[in-house]
């Protein structure tokens, strides 16, 4: 399981967003368990999930293009976190935002691989601006430091 520490304004350091296998056990430092998968994954009780928030999954035709080998992970990224601007991706990402304030939250898809899962790019997008992420919006978000300009 990889997991993010922050510091809040207090200046205390809290575990805010981690991200797991859905098929791994589950623990008591998982906090608000969210799914972020499309479809349901198979052999999993509704009751090892506390949210399943859908549009936080990739949409099936760029996961079928992706794992069929049409995309690279480099492209999979890219149009996974435009699809993130959509405006029922924003609803459930202050969704995930909203849970994140009190206590940990763990996201969760069935992606053996974490290095190349949706679920490790939902963690850097939430945690790449926690507070408040673009809702004036462009059509793809910002990934690498900015090279002018205010934030």
């Amino acid at each position: 399981m990889r997991e993010a520490q922050e510091v809040d304004r207090d200046g205390d350091d809290r575990e805010v967003i981690a991200a797991k296998r859905i098929y791994d056990p589950p623990s008591d430092a998982d906090g608000t368990r969210v799914l972020i998968m499309r479809l349901w994954p198979r052999g999993i009780r509704k009751s090892r999930v506390d949210l399943w928030l859908k549009e936080l999954g990739p949409v099936l035709p760029l996961l079928r293009a992706f794992r069929g080998g049409e995309l690279d992970w480099a492209q999979y990224t890219r149009r996974y976190l435009a699809g993130l601007e959509r405006p029922e991706a924003q609803a459930q990402l202050a969704q995930v935002r909203d849970a994140a304030k009190d206590a940990t939250v763990t996201l969760f898809c069935g992606c053996p691989d974490e290095a190349r899962c949706h679920r490790s790019l939902l963690r850097a997008y939430l945690l790449d601006s926690p507070a408040s992420r673009r809702s004036e919006s462009g059509p793809t978000p910002r990934r690498r430091a900015p090279t002018g300009g205010a934030r």
